[in-house]
């Protein structure tokens, strides 16, 4: 049954209102991209989610799932895409600065750095270090996102069949959007209908 338009929902009630200038988009992605080592997207699911709430949590992982499928680094189209939403192009370019402009500069000296003291066994162990609490914080974002799955759990049956097409057939980006992305639309178009 249709719904009328006094019952629908207006479409300022759809659409998040919020705006962000260029500098405020500057400074949170700044902060966003200082505050990760070996990978920040947990950090900006965290501030941009949890502790900024500009973006809902199904937002955030609507616009990552599209920002992973286009070519480039996953976090740099997601501040393209935010900074683009909030601020237009201006925006955009802010939050891509303020995400790499800080994290250049550091990379910059520690590559200097490296360069005089990479042989010793303590670096060598720090680094090593480093990288396992980078997987930990990527899995953990992995899991945050997955409960949102958990409202409509027919959902799930897209992450398993993009699991299973990714790591146990080793298949590449291409093929995998490929395969999961009929299903992972039949049932968005279900998910839809039942909000």
């Amino acid at each position: 049954m249709a719904r009328s338009k006094a019952n629908s929902p207006s479409i300022r009630t759809l659409i998040h209102l919020k705006t962000l200038t260029p500098a405020e988009l500057f400074i949170s992605f700044s902060k966003i991209g200082m505050s990760g080592f070996g990978g920040v997207l947990p950090w900006a699911r965290r501030t941009l989610v949890e502790r900024d709430k500009v973006l809902s949590s199904e937002e955030f992982s609507a616009i990552l799932g599209i920002c992973q499928i286009v070519p480039g680094p996953n976090i740099v189209n997601l501040a393209v895409c935010v900074g683009s939403r909030f601020a237009g192009a201006k925006g955009a370019l802010a939050a891509v600065l303020g995400l790499t402009l800080g994290p250049i500069c550091i990379v910059m000296l520690l590559a200097l750095l490296y360069a005089h003291y990479s042989y010793m066994e303590s670096i060598q162990g720090l680094l090593r270090g480093i990288s396992a609490v980078g997987v930990g914080l990527i899995a953990s974002t992995g899991i945050k996102m997955l409960r949102d799955e958990f409202r409509f759990p027919a959902m799930l049956l897209v992450v398993v069949v993009t699991v299973i097409a990714a790591s146990y057939y080793q298949l590449g980006l291409g093929w995998v959007v490929f395969i999961a992305s009929p299903l992972a639309w039949i049932l968005a178009q279900k998910k839809a209908r039942k909000l």
